[in-house]
């Protein structure tokens, strides 16, 4: 059985997660429009749909411990960007709130002793090692390529390639 505290910690996780997914769904939104970035295009669908996904796994966990999940109201996210660096250093922004988000549960667990949600969270630390990692490593390589048109086509073409074969992360 979840604690009261630990409960409204998890549905506050819940809520980032679901805005991280509308974020990464306006992202994806505005790089359709913008012309030649169908990878950065389809990277932000995918990520938009695996933060639901992280989402959901949530919500499910709450209800099984004997908890009550909420579905979150969303605020609408910044829908407009200024340049496709701008785009992924609000990527990194998210991931590293969820994060610290992730390590404070942890921590509320383990001071609880709630050994089940802290194991269960553990999942979510190596997933916030990915994300972040995957994160910084794309926002290094626009830095790289600056306003370059073919360094950014380069970009584009190959970002699918950081999720791996079949849309997953790579180690």
């Amino acid at each position: 059985m979840l604690s009261k505290p630990m409960q409204e910690a998890l549905n506050k996780q819940v809520q980032l997660e679901a805005e991280s997914s509308q974020a990464y769904l306006a992202m994806a939104s505005w790089a359709e429009i913008q012309p030649g970035l169908d990878g950065v295009t389809n990277f932000f669908y995918k990520q938009s749909d695996e933060e639901r996904m992280h989402m959901l796994k949530l919500i499910r966990y709450i209800n099984e411990r004997g908890g009550f999940a909420i579905v979150p109201h969303l605020e609408q996210p910044m829908i407009t960007f200024q340049s496709l660096q701008r785009v992924f250093e609000e990527f990194l922004k998210h991931e590293i709130i969820v994060s610290t988000s992730i390590n404070d549960i942890v921590g509320m667990a383990l001071t609880e002793r709630d050994y089940a949600t802290h194991n269960f969270l553990q999942w979510y630390v190596n997933e916030q090692i990915e994300e972040e990692h995957l994160a910084r490593t794309l926002n290094d390589k626009l830095v790289l390529v600056g306003e370059d048109k073919g360094g950014i086509y380069l970009f584009d073409r190959d970002i699918m390639l950081f999720r791996g074969p079949e849309g997953g992360k790579k180690r």
